[in-house]
């Protein structure tokens, strides 16, 4: 069987892929070793937040943009809410990376926003409680998306317009040449003229490039919300929170009477293959122990579970996305380093820009897959 595009991951970026790709109009095989939307890679949770206010580079903010006219294309296309927006608080001392770098993104693309001391951020939005030496950018286009939901919206999409979508299909193999594609699975051989890449926390071992990658376990917890009304959705914005002296907590308002509330930092690697631990004891009290000091009415509440997800880093923590460096007719999308869903839409649109045109009009030299990664990663923030 021979096809114009395969795509291999159809998680949150192979699914934005598979969809764009079918819809101008080429035939499209997707290819996932699971069943997306499921639990085993980067997108599961429940709600992912989306900022403008970029603290990991002003760079992002154009595709930031970009994004959520797609995401509301989207909305307008499949009938389902998928972006709400909340408003966004980026909280932490005034010289730490959250605030510096989400101010550097707000003011190079003069971006709506204020900057707000202790005092004010306690007042605006009661379920904080800074320290008086610490301040906030607020940035009231900041919101969520929801990511099962899209992923399901997508691959719907993708269907409708024509492509065939193998699920339990786990990719053995790929090769690559000037005159075609060729990918093994389990249940057998596709060939095709163009190749997308996007396998989440496989891409380690599938992608074959040089730059480094490592899979990481992140818990997300999830808290029953508080009856005093201070975490619902238009009295509580998402928020990402530096917490010295090594951590950063990040959550979303109540959806659904759930409050998450987590931690975006740490190293317990994971073999994908076996997929992540679940929350252990130790690590919920240690996450009330941290919101009792910052968010007493979260912590305060009862505790109502915790989802895995897996954290795909690059050494700078910037994302992967662009032409295969060394197979012809390839492009990758992997890397994501735990800020990447909001960008779904996007990097959909920019994978099938180049494996039709081999070219897009989005700015991705950030992302080149061949780059090579020496410096230190930022302390960039979650999701």
């Amino acid at each position: 069987m021979r096809v114009d595009a395969i795509v291999v991951g159809l998680g949150s970026m192979g699914a934005s892929a598979a969809y764009q790709l079918a819809a101008r109009g080429l035939s499209v095989v997707g290819l996932d070793r699971f069943d997306p939307p499921h639990g085993r890679g980067a997108h599961s949770g429940g709600t992912r937040i989306i900022r403008m206010a970029y603290m990991e580079g002003p760079q992002y903010v154009p595709l930031v943009r970009r994004a959520y006219e797609r995401w509301r294309a989207l909305e307008a296309k499949t009938g389902q809410t998928l972006l709400t927006v909340t408003g966004g608080l980026m909280l932490g001392r005034p010289d730490s990376v959250t605030v510096t770098g989400a101010l550097a993104a707000a003011r190079a693309h003069s971006l709506a926003h204020e900057l707000l001391d202790a005092d004010e951020v306690r007042k605006l939005f009661p379920a904080f409680a800074p320290a008086d030496d610490e301040v906030a950018v607020f940035e009231a286009d900041a919101g969520l998306v929801r990511p099962e939901r899209a992923i399901a919206a997508l691959l719907a999409l993708a269907r409708a317009h024509g492509a065939t979508l193998r699920t339990s299909a786990p990719v053995r193999s790929w090769t690559a040449t000037p005159h075609g594609v060729t990918v093994t699975t389990d249940d057998g051989v596709v060939e095709a003229d163009r190749l997308v890449l996007a396998p989440g926390a496989w891409a380690p071992d599938l992608l074959r490039i040089d730059l480094p990658m490592r899979v990481r376990r992140r818990i997300q917890h999830f808290w029953r919300s508080p009856p005093t009304g201070d975490f619902e959705p238009g009295r509580l914005p998402v928020w990402i929170w530096d917490w010295p002296p090594e951590q950063m907590g990040y959550g979303l308002p109540a959806v659904d009477g759930e409050v998450k509330a987590a931690l975006h930092r740490g190293e317990e690697a994971v073999d994908p293959n076996e997929g992540a631990a679940q929350a252990r004891p130790e690590e919920v009290a240690a996450m009330r122990d941290l919101l009792a000091i910052r968010m007493p009415q979260l912590a305060s509440t009862e505790w109502l579970g915790a989802k895995a997800c897996l954290y795909t880093l690059t050494p700078d923590e910037h994302f992967v996305l662009g032409a295969h460096p060394t197979a012809p007719n390839t492009w990758v999308a992997a890397g994501f380093s735990g800020h990447g869903f909001k960008f779904v839409p996007v990097v959909g649109e920019i994978l099938a820009d180049l494996a039709v045109t081999g070219t897009t009009p989005h700015d991705i030299g950030l992302f080149a897959p061949d780059r090579v990664a020496v410096a230190a990663a930022p302390d960039g923030g979650p999701r």
